[in-house]
């Protein structure tokens, strides 16, 4: 029969592990064994993540007031960094991981959308359903799929993020810090270690996409940007008609 130890001798004990697989490896090991050993021997491992299971994880990852890795002179793992190594020992299925992210439901999303609207766009519009939602366990889960899941998965699921622009408080080595969830989902995309971990590599989306992976992203922004260059245009063919007409004059 399965137990609960307190300790997480169980999940680090890789002679008799059984469980489920992270590219060929124990979850555990995703997280390197200093980092291991600092959320094991913490307060908050012992008392608050003891026999948690997918959903009293979800209560207390909505009661987490900031993000992080290790922080104070002793390096303290962070509530946060707690919850994704139990993450990693529970090994939710993805509908969970998915509700974990806070997407809204498709089908409130199509009512009264355009037949002409895509799938890929009720999902850029669903993902940022309720900014008073659980913004913390969002960042939790995106934290986790970036360590678990695979490229392109990530891509798709994380990319979508980047429209959440909500404020995250982040605890450092020894004081706060402000930044965003875009700017958190895009430094987990494109950077090789976050809150105090070492995140694999992760092949570039220019990679994906020149493998017909992934398709060519197009920024919210375009239409914007698209906007931006006619009126330089405009302004520039102006300019030009001004400077052809003053010559003739001479």
């Amino acid at each position: 029969m399965a137990s609960h130890r307190a300790d997480a001798s169980t999940l680090l004990d890789n002679r008799g592990y059984s469980g489920p697989l992270v590219r060929g490896l124990n979850p555990a090991m995703l997280f390197e064994k200093a980092v291991r050993d600092r959320i094991t021997e913490s307060y908050y491992w012992k008392e608050q993540c003891f026999g948690l299971n997918a959903a009293t994880l979800c209560d207390r990852a909505v009661e987490l007031t900031f993000i992080g890795g290790t922080y104070g002179v002793s390096e303290k793992a962070s509530p946060f960094l707690c919850l994704a190594f139990k993450l990693l020992q529970i090994n939710p299925d993805r509908d969970i991981i998915m509700e974990y992210l806070n997407f809204s439901d498709p089908e409130n999303e199509t009512d009264g959308a355009d037949e002409d609207t895509t799938a890929e766009d009720r999902a850029q519009r669903s993902v940022v359903k309720h900014r008073g939602d659980f913004k913390y366990l969002r960042a939790l889960a995106a934290f986790y799929v970036r360590l678990t899941w695979e490229p392109v998965e990530i891509y798709k699921t994380l990319e979508p993020l980047l429209l959440d622009y909500r404020k995250l408080k982040r605890r450092v080595r020894d004081s706060f810090v402000l930044t965003y969830m875009d700017q958190f989902v895009d430094d987990l995309l494109t950077k090789d270690r976050m809150c105090g971990t070492s995140l694999w590599k992760l092949p570039s989306r220019q990679q994906l996409e020149d493998l017909d992976l992934l398709e060519v992203r197009i920024s919210p922004l375009q239409d914007e940007l698209d906007e931006m260059d006619r009126s330089d245009d405009e302004n520039g063919h102006a300019s030009d008609a001004r400077s052809h007409g003053g010559r003739s004059d001479d």
